[in-house]
């Protein structure tokens, strides 16, 4: 007598979890949004201690909105650059960090909550446990990641370390594509109950690799506010590269050399494009529209990091350009995914 495959006797409902990992992927975008205000705003430093649980709780009163003031005036930051701040502009850079840290808060209890209510009901499909667990461990270790970031300008420096801000990005971008990567393997399987996740194909692996290293190269511009540096396109003053920049000939100048790190992010946007177009092509022979989105939104990058230049980093052409960044991620991550199933749906 034949008996039913296991995969048809399951309680798993993995387009149920496909969906709320799209939703935990839509507040990461806004995290990703609002920690671009936070950096440009030069809100990070705002909140000088890292309180997990009682932070999620904001001055109240007069007297504990000074004691917060008191302590941001202890840090490097406000005695070379805020003697003359107000508290109402206190206020004004400690909401976009409370904002970011807050939205944080929100994101984990997003993921570990409704986690642990699938479990309880033994929803998760078989074999997706794992890299959920895995996923929610990443993402709390982003937030010591955070903090992290943000101890290194409390003592001796007046800003963040721009390393330490690329991993804190790179990381909320990582769980970003795990999120979506998993969710389009989980509404794979909710058509075919014998399904396997798709594998990264070697168009995909190049163009999320080289859009991945843009995205350093974007972190680093922002923590050396490298944008200022030159605001000409395509010439960097009157060169292609200007003369008499101070260079070490080392790698060293690729990382921190304002100039140079402005020079390689505005070049390597088009080699990263090259590679996603070919995804693009790719994925649009398999049926996928992802890959006209994938076309459309790095066309639109090139043209807000132009502008953000070009505006001499006018806040919200920065912002879109970092927000259009994570939505390129998501539609590079959809059609890097169609090619990878190794069998397409009609």
């Amino acid at each position: 007598m034949l008996l039913p495959s296991a995969a048809f006797m399951s309680h798993a409902r993995p387009r149920a979890v496909a969906r709320w990992l799209f939703v935990v992927a839509a507040l990461i975008v806004a995290m990703v949004v609002v920690g671009g205000i936070t950096r440009l705003t030069e809100s990070g430093l705002s909140i000088t201690r890292w309180q997990p649980v009682s932070g999620i709780v904001p001055p109240l009163n007069d007297a504990a909105w000074q004691a917060e003031f008191d302590r941001y005036k202890r840090i490097p930051e406000y005695a070379a650059f805020n003697r003359d701040m107000t508290l109402a502009g206190f206020k004004a850079i400690f909401f976009w960090e409370y904002l970011h840290r807050l939205l944080g808060r929100v994101i984990g209890l997003a993921f570990a909550l409704p986690l642990l209510w699938f479990a309880v009901k033994r929803q998760i499909p078989r074999g997706y446990g794992i890299r959920l667990v895995a996923l929610l461990a990443l993402g709390g270790l982003q937030g010591g990641i955070g903090w992290w970031m943000v101890a290194s300008g409390l003592s001796e420096r007046t800003d963040v370390s721009h390393l330490r801000l690329a991993v804190h990005l790179v990381t909320a971008l990582v769980i970003l594509a795990g999120l979506v990567w998993t969710a389009l393997d989980l509404m794979q399987l909710h058509r075919d109950r014998l399904a396997t996740p798709a594998r990264l194909a070697p168009a995909a692996l190049l163009g999320l690799g080289l859009l991945f290293v843009q995205i350093v190269w974007g972190a680093f511009t922002a923590g050396l506010d490298a944008g200022y540096a030159f605001a000409s396109w395509p010439l960097m003053g009157d060169s292609l590269f200007p003369a008499g920049v101070p260079l070490t000939g080392t790698l060293a100048d690729a990382v921190d050399n304002p100039v140079m790190v402005q020079f390689i992010h505005r070049w390597l946007a088009f080699a990263v494009g090259a590679a996603l177009f070919w995804l693009a092509v790719r994925a649009t022979r398999r049926g996928s529209r992802a890959g006209f989105v994938v076309v459309g939104l790095v066309t639109l990058q090139i043209f807000l990091g132009i502008a953000t230049l070009m505006t001499g980093v006018l806040i919200e052409v920065a912002v879109a350009h970092q927000a259009n960044a994570a939505l390129l991620l998501i539609a590079t991550v959809f059609a890097a995914h169609r090619i990878g199933i190794r069998k397409a749906f009609v």
